[in-house]
């Protein structure tokens, strides 16, 4: 009896260190085009963060068949929108089974809804956001110009793109600029200038 009242409250205890461990999360937001992708990949490369993107991570689970997958497949194909506490529970369990403490997340919180649950779900504030601040006309021609080939990249998506970022993500960097934690970028420079700038928030502000 004793035996198994002692693996309990070890599982209990494991599961409580687990949900309290420390993680330094960094939100990566910009409009589609302002080059969060390749910026984050760098960052990874020096500064040893992992990178989760919150739609990766909805689709590796959509894929992966579960009895999750399968209900956040149907809520998309149904033109529904997948509740903020599921994808913020993906993002958890991701940096609970990524052995990292330091994490880039990736386009999310993408509204304020995200935001509230992020920081309910998981008690986790972030460190700071790092903002990719690129002019719509430059991130336009960005997208139409990149070869990827993606079906979605025709001017008319494009401007529709930008208009739900607006109306939807920058609600999330005015409230966590009116408490100080942006750091803005200016994204329209060169790819090497943008990470010398982004060198020097990581190096000030996350060492």
């Amino acid at each position: 009896m004793g035996t198994a009242v002692d693996a309990a409250r070890k599982e209990l205890i494991g599961i409580l260190q687990t949900n309290n461990k420390k993680f330094i999360v960094v939100f990566v937001l910009g409009g589609p085009g302002s080059g969060k992708g390749t910026q984050c990949a760098k960052i990874v490369e020096h500064f040893g963060y992992t990178h989760l993107s919150a739609g990766d991570l909805l689709r590796a689970e959509i894929n992966s068949g579960s009895e999750n997958g399968t209900m956040i497949q149907s809520m998309i194909k149904e033109g529904k929108i997948v509740p903020s506490e599921v994808t913020v529970k993906l993002l958890q369990r991701a940096m609970n089974e990524s052995g990292n403490d330091k994490f880039l997340i990736d386009g999310f919180p993408r509204n304020e809804e995200n935001r509230a649950a992020f920081e309910a779900v998981t008690g986790i504030v972030p460190e700071f956001v790092l903002f990719f601040d690129c002019s719509e006309e430059e991130m336009e021609r960005r997208l139409l110009n990149r070869n990827q080939g993606r079906e979605d990249d025709n001017i008319e998506t494009i401007r529709k793109r930008f208009r739900v970022y607006m109306e939807s993500s920058l609600p999330v960097i005015e409230y966590y600029n009116l408490k100080g934690k942006v750091q803005k970028i200016n994204a329209a420079q060169p790819v090497e200038e943008v990470f010398e700038s982004v060198k020097g928030v990581f190096s000030k502000v996350a060492a």
